[in-house]
């Protein structure tokens, strides 16, 4: 299993309000999952009108497969006329990197279930 995650800032430049910021971050976030199936999500600067980011998450089968993903996400962020990229930054993680990891039981199970 390989892992890829990615975090990408966005300059809003028209964008006067927050009604018009999540106009356009709604939009995009909601094409990106529905064209390439992957975990994404507004994860920062929601208070400001000329600022997103945008975290996002992919699982794939090889490095490879993860990586072209990662560019091709890269490539609709770039492409998107209302916003300029200020940060793009995509990571790999292997199988590897994962030994170890104990994530302990999760907050929404009961007593019972742990």
């Amino acid at each position: 299993m390989v892992v890829g995650i990615a975090v990408c800032e966005l300059h809003l430049p028209g964008v006067r309000s927050l009604k018009a910021k999540r106009k356009i971050v709604k939009s995009l976030v909601e094409r990106i999952h529905r064209r390439h199936r992957v975990s994404v999500a507004e994860t920062d600067h929601h208070d400001l009108h000329q600022r997103a980011e945008i975290g996002l998450a992919v699982v794939g089968q090889s490095p490879y497969e993860v990586e072209a993903l990662l560019d091709s996400l890269g490539r609709v962020f770039d492409g998107e006329m209302e916003a300029m990229v200020t940060r793009w930054d995509p990571r790999i993680l292997q199988e590897d990197e994962f030994e170890g990891f104990d994530p302990g039981p999760a907050d929404w199970q009961t007593e019972e279930e742990r």
